[in-house]
């Protein structure tokens, strides 16, 4: 089914134009006024001369301006790009170039990375500044405040131009980023388990029910917050999913993660749904929700994770503050959802990772073998997929195969295959350790890492090395930097792994820096690593501690 998310909103905001659409700590944005700014922002980019088709580039933190950026570039055609806010100035250079962005909305406490960004460049796109910064900032020549851009009321298309698109950014840790190409209309198809299935509903066939659901008074009402930045898939289509049920998108429009604030805003808020990256996201909210002391965390009753490494032990502490369902998907840029791992009381974790209706599992031969017990093979996807990554045809036909004439997407996870629908995630490809011709896949040693009580975080990766090719080396962030116990470790290990798969080298630390998306910088770490043991002269015929 095509659709597009900006009839569905104008829908509500006409049949429901007091209702809010979007709450931060400083005030309400109703579906009426989210409309007006949209129509508003839509004129002024069209007297700048952007038409459908051209990019408008977004580079701020999680904010009202965000959603009525999104909404008045899909109701018009033009691409919404969303940057990473913590790129440097080369960085967003380089994006700003490769997508050709005629328009860059930005944070004003951005405004140095900008002007470095921009300095000098003669196509350098047009700027709308978003007043964010708690002392005043010098303005860049020639732009405009977002006050100057919503001033003059305009009007939203009655239905959007056909062919428009969407792009995000993904592979900033494995290499130069490339766009994701979505476009506009296919990306509700995709999503019609995400708003429906979550709130027990039975999934619409027709535009004309998804508007129908829309402006009916008794459709669940959702309140999202999400914790996870717009850049990133998830928060972002979850963000547009709750609005496409009616519902409110809660926002703390701060770059900096307060969990304990966090937690109070979600309490204040009726939040009813918590989007977070994994761990990275969870574990200090949970800790900050037992630290208030609450038997319950206020009114929420659902958690969305995608795509990074959701512990059992932190699910298992968020089950432990009332009833609510955690929804722990595999996901990827490029597509999916492949597979999801549903828990609704601290007795159903682990949990079990369940194929979702489109994925498949291909062997080498990339033949289908999700029903064969014990296979292993690469998770696929087989439904709407992205048109491909933007600019880069030779990685579009490497990621998206077509396969006995149907076009897939193959993001490169492993798995090994249960015969009965559930899968076990074996890991990236890109990641697997090779040492000394055997296989070992990073997720299944981190989860074990995992299951030692001190350690809170893990991340496996290979290192060189001249008698094995690779050696399995851990990195394991411990409250405070804290030692870690080698013997007891050793032991522990001993108990679920071949003695291959042990890591060699075993590196503490207080944090593994991970980015809002729950990513680690891969190859800075292991050139960091690999400083550190060529100055030590380690051994790799045994197991060895590095502080």
């Amino acid at each position: 089914m095509r659709g597009h998310y900006s009839d569905i909103w104008q829908a509500v905001a006409r049949a429901f134009p007091e209702r809010p659409a979007v709450v931060t700590p400083g005030g309400v944005l109703t579906y009426g006024r989210m409309h007006e700014e949209a129509g508003a922002l839509a004129r002024h980019l069209d007297e700048r001369g952007i038409r459908a088709g051209d990019a408008v580039a977004i580079l701020l933190y999680n904010r009202a301006e965000y959603v009525v950026t999104l909404f008045a570039c899909l109701a018009t055609g033009v691409v919404p790009v969303p940057l990473n806010y913590r790129y440097r100035a080369p960085e967003v250079r380089a994006l700003l170039e490769d997508s050709g962005a005629r328009t860059l909305l930005y944070a004003a406490s951005l405004t140095e990375t900008v002007r470095e960004a921009t300095e000098g460049w003669a196509e350098a796109p047009g700027l709308i500044v978003i007043d964010d910064a708690e002392q005043a900032v010098e303005p860049i020549a020639g732009g405009v405040t977002w006050e100057q851009a919503i001033a003059v009321a305009g009007e939203l298309p009655a239905a959007p131009p056909p062919d428009g698109e969407l792009w995000i950014y993904t592979g900033g840790t494995t290499g130069r980023p490339k766009a994701v190409v979505w476009g506009a209309d296919e990306i509700l198809s995709v999503q019609l388990y995400s708003i429906y299935g979550t709130v027990g509903m039975a999934l619409p066939e027709t535009m004309d029910d998804v508007l129908a659901v829309a402006s009916d008074p008794g459709t669940p009402r959702v309140t999202s917050l999400p914790l996870a930045p717009f850049m990133h898939g998830t928060a972002l289509f979850t963000s547009m999913n709750t609005l496409a049920l009616g519902g409110t998108v809660c926002v703390l429009d701060s770059p900096r993660f307060d969990a304990d604030a966090t937690v109070r805003f979600a309490v204040e808020t009726g939040a009813t749904r918590i989007v977070v990256a994994g761990d990275a996201i969870a574990l200090p909210l949970v800790e900050a929700v037992e630290r208030a002391g609450l038997e319950r965390f206020g009114q929420v009753d659902s958690v969305i994770s995608s795509g990074m490494r959701f512990s059992p032990q932190v699910k298992r502490r968020l089950h432990e503050r009332g009833p609510l369902t955690i929804t722990d998907l595999l996901a990827s840029t490029e597509g999916g959802p492949y597979a999801v791992n549903v828990t609704t009381s601290a007795e159903d974790v682990p949990g079990r990772l369940r194929l979702l209706p489109g994925a498949v599992v291909l062997d080498e031969e990339l033949r289908e073998v999700q029903d064969v017990a014990g296979a292993k093979g690469l998770l696929g996807f087989r439904g709407t997929l992205p048109r491909g990554y933007y600019g880069d045809e030779e990685k579009t036909r490497a990621t998206f195969p077509v396969i006995d004439g149907v076009r897939h997407v193959m993001a490169g996870d492993w798995a090994v295959t249960k015969g009965d629908g559930t899968v076990e995630l074996l890991g990236r490809g890109s990641a697997v350790v090779n040492t000394g011709g055997e296989k070992v896949y990073p997720v299944e040693i981190e989860e074990a890492l995992m299951e030692f009580p001190p350690i809170l975080d893990a991340v496996v990766i290979g290192m060189p090395d001249p008698r094995y090719g690779e050696v399995v080396t851990a990195v394991v962030v411990t409250q405070g930097g804290a030692d870690v116990d080698a013997e007891a470790l050793r032991a522990h290990l001993d108990a679920r792994l071949a003695g291959y798969k042990k890591p060699r080298h075993l590196f503490v630390r207080e944090t593994l820096g991970r980015s809002p998306h729950g990513k680690i910088d891969l190859p800075g770490l292991k050139a960091e690593l690999a400083a550190e043991l060529e100055r030590a002269g380690a051994p790799t015929d045994a197991p060895r501690a590095h502080r």
